[in-house]
């Protein structure tokens, strides 16, 4: 579920995405994983009529145990950008890492999500990559996990919407985080050791 200060919108050049209707702190959790959220496995992809296959090609993403993921809300028109306001630690839910004003998107960084193959970056930040190398997300990981231990500090001190529907496990791994007992996992854990690919 994404917070519930976002609308879709139409983004000149990349179709939809989601922005901000109000101003979203950093440290909010602006996505959680829920319980209305779709976990397909690739064989029941598969196995879908082809316009279905295409939304789920389209729309969602691989998690670490090669399941796709497929957001119930808006969440999934949620876009790339090589420099995300949005982060995910290594467990089912993101964070924003810095403020986000309203009517600013809301991003992330799609090298998180397990590409099965390179994607072309059109974000045009200043540190725009052109092409997302699918095997360049390790390589990353360090940065993400340092833009997550910045904003984690912020947690307690903004509202938290969406810590109602948290998992039991991610909202108790974000206080002992906050706590500094101990870190959140590496955004590491999201990436999947084996080669993934979605049924077309």
């Amino acid at each position: 579920m994404l917070h519930p200060d976002t609308a879709l919108a139409s983004i000149d050049g990349q179709g939809y995405g989601v922005v901000a209707t109000e101003h979203i702190p950093r440290g909010t959790v602006v996505w959680v994983q829920d319980s209305l959220d779709r976990l397909l496995s690739v064989d029941r992809v598969a196995g879908l009529p082809p316009l279905l296959r295409a939304a789920v090609r389209n729309h969602g993403y691989f998690d670490r145990e090669g399941r796709i993921v497929l957001c119930w809300d808006h969440a999934r028109y949620v876009n790339h950008s090589c420099e995300p306001n949005c982060v995910s630690p290594g467990h089912a839910f993101e964070i924003a890492v810095r403020d986000i004003e309203a009517g600013e998107q809301l991003t992330n960084d799609y090298l998180t999500l397990n590409l099965e193959c390179d994607f072309e970056c059109q974000c045009r930040r200043p540190t725009f990559r052109r092409v997302l190398a699918a095997s360049r997300a390790e390589d990353l990981a360090d940065h993400w996990d340092g833009l997550i231990r910045v904003a984690v500090p912020a947690v307690p001190s903004v509202p938290q919407p969406l810590q109602s529907v948290m998992g039991e496990d991610d909202g108790r791994a974000l206080d002992v985080a906050v706590q500094g007992a101990r870190p959140l996992r590496s955004c590491r854990w999201h990436l999947s050791p084996s080669l993934l690919s979605m049924p077309r």
